[in-house]
């Protein structure tokens, strides 16, 4: 019986709990098909699971219905499927922190239940459901951090209380018609676009306890119907364009703790209700960055606000002596009067603020001295009072402000030496006191002050040496001892500092080269050593620093070349090299440097021509190379730098005409002045008229046609004169073709022998008299000639015993008998395989004949077997058997030492080959 009683219970139970239905399941799944689940947030989604969707990971039921889908941080992305909206049961819906993308779905506005949806912090784009004023249960939306875009429907549910849509890209006017949200308590429309006014219609939102609309594009007055927001605990509305005067009715709101209206166009004076209510609770003020012209006026002391924590209204316009009334305020701990025009003195009564914590009123005209009451401000972290009319000996003071972090006293009047106690501020990281007229040594102690990040002691009058003061600051940063008077060599400390990114050692008396060491600190990014006295080549050690943005190394004497290697500094914002002795081109890969701002290269002895390499620059604002010896054009495409808003050429050797777009740019003839060369606007000396491109390429073309016309004349004459001479040395030789009778009887009596003086043939071997080559060449008769050439006839002689020789008449020549003889002997002792051998010769000195006997070859000559043989016999000589010839003639002797000269002619195996005597041998 109990048993039956327990089952039906059970079953009671089931009936009263239904199960999800298939359709939300469906839902989900279709959700979990549309994302990307890279950690496998979603791998417990199993409709197999006994309790399904219920017990899935981020599913949460009740009634057995999916009531909540909670899935934040799980690195989730796609967009969302439009089925979620068959969760009709969703009370709350949590995606923030993910990565989903695309729209939000129309249709989770048909989810009418939703109470709360996060979707924060993904990347949602597109147009905000304008519907979402179906959603009648909704008390709190948040789509902070996406994308999303166009402008914002009034159409807001009477239920919702709180609405964040920051960080998106909104645009358009906040709408004027939020009257159903009357409960709505938060409201944050920052970081987006919206425009126009703020609608007074937010004065009717009586719960209303945040009003944030930061960095939005919000103009006109700021309503004072807000003063009407009775709940309201915040009211901040930085970095718009609201204008007018602040309105007096917010001082009154009771709640109010925090307004901060920093970064617009506010005028007038700071509403009295604001600092002077005994009944407010507000405690940060923040007006910075306005027109403000004035603190509250007639205040009554005693009535000042117990409250206030933070006061900030630097950077107005306020004109008035230092408020002493501020001193009453003894709950302050931040007070930013900097960047204003406050003048006098500051109060003693300065010591009653004893919860201050940060004092700022740099940047005005405060004066006087530093009162000794400023000790009694234990708190104090931050002091910044630069750029004041300070005067006095600095205060030693800082042993009671240990907790000073921050302090800076630049830019006054302040004299005497550096207080000792300054080295009790163990946790200081910033010390300001340059500009000031400060002197004496540096305290070994400030070596002590291991936090310290940034040290400024620029501009003083300090004595002594520098080493070893800032050793022992490992971490510092930021160095600037510029002004200070020091000198000797680099301080070698300095390379020690590896944490260092900006050096700033100008205006010294630094000499020397720079220590290699320097360009080891990975970190720095300004470098700044003008007005010493560094020497040697520019140090292109400077480009291993990959992170420089500035580099000053003006008014020094370094000497040599630009490097090439600065081109690889990319990062390079300042490159200042004026007023050294740097000598020749401007490199290329300057134009390399894409972010390079400003290039100083004036005063120095540059030479070459402008790189055009340097109209890349598209970010230079600044650019001057006079006072050079540059030369060439300028080139055109420097007028196409868009930023360019200082050039000076001046004072160097350019030529041409200046660019018209650049000169119309730069209208100021001291920009180009002192090139003697340089023509066209903005000079007063006018330019000849330049040809076109077209002109120059005719004129171009007519001077290479007459050239080439006058080159083929003078070739033509050449010719004509070769030719004359070759016929009439063929004259010369007809002449010689048949002997006179004289010649002929002549010869035979000079043959019969030498003892009475006459000429004979001279033969090396063979016994042949004179007579006997007349005889064998028919008295040198037409019909024997074997061929002619410059070096007269050679006549085929055959003799009576059958003997064939061939015999060479030499023209008619001027050269003695006893020289021609002489080197005839010298022919005849040389012998080769491939030279036909001389066997003898005859000189007359009576008729001035001149034969050389040699050896017939039947085989005709060189020239023969090369062009004639296919007009003889059909012969044609191959390649292989030319290839044999060419090595053949290569192993003769060298040309020069087989050299007979006669009468300006050369004879001998070197004559061309249709004149040579010398026959191939039989075989070839």
């Amino acid at each position: 019986m109990p048993t039956a009683i327990f089952s039906i219970l059970i079953l009671l139970l089931c009936a009263t709990f239904p199960p999800s239905s298939s359709t939300e399941i469906q839902a989900l799944l279709s959700f979990k098909k549309n994302i990307r689940d890279p950690l496998g947030a979603l791998d417990t989604w199993n409709t197999s699971t006994p309790g399904a969707p219920c017990d899935w990971r981020g599913v949460f039921c009740a009634d057995g219905r999916v009531r909540d889908l909670l899935l934040p941080r799980l690195g989730l992305s796609g967009s969302l499927t439009s089925q979620i909206s068959e969760l009709t049961e969703l009370r709350k819906l949590s995606l923030h922190s993910n990565n989903f993308n695309g729209s939000i779905p129309l249709s989770l506005t048909q989810c009418s239940l939703l109470r709360v949806i996060y979707l924060q912090n993904n990347h949602f784009t597109g147009i905000f459901p304008p519907s979402i004023g179906n959603l009648t249960n909704l008390l709190l939306l948040n789509v902070a951090n996406n994308l999303i875009s166009g402008e914002l429907s009034g159409n807001l549910p009477a239920s919702l209380r709180y609405i964040d849509i920051s960080s998106n890209t909104f645009s358009g006017d906040i709408p004027a018609n939020l009257t159903g949200a009357w409960n709505i308590q938060f409201i944050n429309f920052s970081h987006n676009s919206f425009s126009g006014q703020v609608p007074a219609i937010i004065g009717s939102f009586q719960k209303l306890q945040y009003l944030i609309l930061d960095s939005n594009e919000l103009y006109g007055t700021l309503p004072s119907a807000i003063g009407n927001c009775s709940s309201l605990i915040r009211l901040t509305a930085d970095d718009n364009m609201l204008q007018g005067l602040i309105p007096a009715s917010i001082g009154g709101l009771p709640e109010l703790e925090v307004v901060s209206l920093a970064g617009n166009l506010l005028s007038g004076s700071v509403p009295v209700s604001l600092l002077f209510s005994p009944n407010s609770f507000i405690k940060v003020v923040k007006l910075g960055f306005n027109m403000l012209t004035g603190l509250v006026k007639g205040v009554n002391v005693s009535a000042y606000s117990k409250s206030v924590q933070v006061l900030e209204v630097n950077e107005n316009r306020i004109n008035e002596r230092f408020p002493i009334w501020l001193t009453s305020f003894r709950t302050l701990e931040r007070l930013n009067l900097s960047g204003n025009l406050f003048f006098g003195k500051l109060p003693s009564e300065i010591g009653n603020m004893l919860s201050l914590k940060e004092f700022k009123a740099a940047n005005n005209s405060i004066s006087g001295e530093l009162p000794d009451e400023i000790r009694k401000c234990r708190l104090l972290n931050v002091v910044d009072l630069g750029g004041n009319r300070l005067s006095g000996v600095i205060p030693d003071v800082f042993g009671d402000l240990v907790r000073l972090k921050f302090v800076s006293l630049g830019r006054n009047r302040f004299n005497g030496g550096i207080p000792l106690s300054i080295v009790n501020v163990t946790e200081l990281e910033t010390l300001d006191l340059g500009d000031n007229k400060l002197s004496g040594d540096l305290p070994s102690e400030l070596a002590g002050l291991s936090n310290l990040t940034s040290l400024n002691l620029s501009n003083n009058n300090f004595s002594g040496g520098f080493l070893g003061k800032v050793g022992g600051l490992s971490g510092l940063k930021e160095l600037n001892v510029s002004g200070c008077r020091f000198s000797g060599g680099f301080p070698a400390v300095i390379t020690n500092l590896r944490s260092l990114s900006i050096l700033d050692l100008s205006k010294q008396g630094f000499k020397g080269e720079l220590p290699i060491e320097l360009f080891g600190l990975p970190n720095l990014k300004v470098v700044a050593l003008e007005e010493n006295e560094f020497s040697g080549d520019v140090p292109e050690g400077f480009s291993s620093l990959s992170s420089l943005q500035h580099l000053n190394l003006s008014s020094n004497k370094f000497t040599g070349d630009i490097p090439d290697e600065f081109g690889f500094l990319t990062s390079l914002v300042v490159l200042s090299l004026s007023d050294n002795r740097i000598k020749n081109s401007i490199p290329v890969a300057l134009g390399n440097i894409s972010k390079l701002e400003v290039l100083e290269l004036d005063g120095n002895e540059l030479t070459g021509s402008i790189p055009d390499s340097i109209s890349q620059l598209s970010n230079l604002l600044r650019l001057d190379l006079s006072r050079n010896r540059l030369t060439g054009d300028i080139p055109e495409n420097i007028s196409m730098i868009p930023n360019l808003k200082f050039l000076n050429l001046s004072r160097n050797d350019l030529e041409g005409e200046i660019p018209k777009m650049l000169g119309s740019r730069f209208n100021d003839p001291s920009v180009f002045e002192m090139n003697n060369r340089l023509c066209g606007k903005p000079l007063r000396k006018n330019c000849k008229k330049k040809m076109s491109s077209k002109t120059k390429k005719l004129i171009l073309w007519i001077c290479l046609a007459a050239g080439g016309g006058l080159l083929l004349l003078l070739l033509c004459c050449g010719y004509v004169c070769l030719l004359f001479r070759w016929r009439r040395k063929l004259s010369k030789m007809g002449e010689m073709k048949k002997p006179s009778p004289a010649r002929g009887s002549s010869g035979r009596d000079n043959s019969s022998g030498a003892e009475n003086g006459t000429p004979k043939l001279v033969m090396f071997k063979n016994k042949i008299t004179y007579s006997d080559a007349l005889d064998a060449t028919r008295q040198f008769d037409e019909e024997n000639v074997l061929s002619r050439g410059t070096f007269g006839l050679l006549f085929k002689a055959s003799f009576g015993d059958g003997t064939v020789l061939s015999i060479r008449r030499l023209p008619d020549t001027s050269v003695p008998e006893a020289t021609f003889r002489r080197e005839a002997e010298l022919l005849g002792k040389v012998k080769h395989r491939n030279l036909t051998v001389l066997r003898g010769y005859y000189a007359s000195r009576s008729d001035n004949v001149r034969l050389l006997v040699y050896d017939y070859m039947p085989n005709g000559n060189l020239a023969t077997l090369l062009q004639e043989a296919s007009h003889q016999d059909g012969h044609v000589l191959n390649w292989p058997m030319r290839h044999l010839i060419a090595l053949g003639i290569a192993r003769g002797p060298a040309m020069s030492d087989v050299v007979f000269m006669l009468e300006g002619c050369r004879v001998g195996p070197d004559m061309p080959s249709s004149a040579d005597p010398t026959s191939l041998p039989s075989p070839m």
